[in-house]
């Protein structure tokens, strides 16, 4: 931020996610008691008054309230409910951010709301023609991370490629690797592997200038040979959810391997839980960074909908990090650059 010690101002969405507002309002107090930063609770002010009231620590907190008369629920479809709620939390909250009020917005709610909300009222930066959500795999995978997981089923080669340029942005910024290689995921190491976007996707990325390896292969995405794994949000998000599953699944196999030993399956239990923590990863142990909504022009946090307390703290602090290193900026910059040279 270019003032020094000024405060982060944070909106949040109050009512959205599995746990709103209870759990949402609890995790913005959790995060202001930190320090450094003001949050602004998006919602009917009655509810939010009343959450407030259960915590007597909140009234000398940085956190102030915006009312907003509607919500978005999960199964409505996000583009028509935006038009007809423009008066709903993640919009409201969205809007802040637009006028200059907040310099981020957090929210656990709908995604394709929160998409749409940031893509209709903040804009997307130049060179971006669709937002991307960067999935790090810190548990198995440290400095790698996977672009998209989500927002986009269908992509065209150009896109890609404005991914690889994001996900290149996020390892030089958050994981700090000066060069980061680009791997584009695909169904054999080879040039000519994969389906036709992706082939298409691979000369754009040959002559980008990113540090571009290649295709990478799903046995080798734990590797760490490619800091930035491109794929389009279909295979994306059946890639992040297959790897959230993993820490249940080899828990749940370790327990029938020693189900015979009950006080040994205990011991290993804890020891499981202490040494690999990679059940449910997308909200439990997302690394600052995770869930980022990259190419829209200002700072958008998705949060898993599921996320209690300690993760919505977690997003806000990720927030307010994404602001500081000005990842908005950076990811700016790169695509000016490649534009100047005619390669978007």
């Amino acid at each position: 931020m270019s003032e020094v010690n000024k405060k982060a101002r944070i909106a949040v969405d109050a009512m959205g996610g599995d746990y709103a507002p209870e759990e949402i309002v609890k995790g913005a107090i959790l995060a202001a008691q930190e320090g450094n930063l003001e949050i602004i609770l998006v919602g009917p002010i009655d509810i939010l008054e009343e959450e407030l009231a259960k915590y007597h620590s909140s009234n000398n907190l940085p956190i102030r309230c915006v009312a907003a008369s509607d919500v978005i629920k999960e199964n409505e479809p996000p583009s028509l409910a935006i038009r007809r709620k423009s008066n709903c939390s993640i919009a409201v909250a969205t809007k802040l951010v637009k006028a200059g009020e907040a310099d981020a917005v957090v929210g656990a709610g709908s995604s394709g709301a929160a998409v749409v909300s940031a893509i209709q009222y903040l804009g997307m930066l130049e060179g971006m023609e669709r937002p991307a959500i960067c999935a790090p795999l810190s548990n198995f995978a440290p400095n790698v991370v996977l672009v998209d997981f989500g927002a986009n089923v269908d992509c065209k080669p150009y896109q890609l490629l404005s991914f690889a340029v994001a996900g290149t942005v996020y390892a030089k910024k958050l994981f700090k690797i000066a060069n980061p290689t680009v791997g584009l995921l695909s169904t054999g190491s080879e040039e000519g592997k994969g389906n036709a976007v992706v082939r298409e996707s691979y000369s754009l990325l040959q002559k980008s200038g990113l540090n571009f390896i290649g295709n990478v292969e799903g046995n080798d995405v734990l590797s760490g040979r490619a800091n930035v794994v491109v794929c389009d949000g279909f295979m994306g998000n059946i890639l992040i959810k297959f790897y959230e599953s993993l820490g249940n699944y080899a828990l749940n196999w370790l327990r029938r391997r020693l189900k015979r030993y009950p006080l040994t399956g205990n011991i290993a239990k804890l020891l499981f839980d202490r040494l690999f923590p990679v059940a449910k990863l997308s909200y439990e142990s997302e690394d600052t960074g995770g869930g980022i909504l990259w190419g829209i022009d200002g700072v958008v946090r998705i949060a898993h909908g599921a996320s209690r307390a300690p993760h919505i703290a977690h997003a806000i602090d990720s927030a307010r990090n994404t602001i500081e290193t000005d990842v908005v900026g950076s990811l700016r910059s790169e695509l000016a650059k490649l534009k100047r040279g005619g390669k978007i």
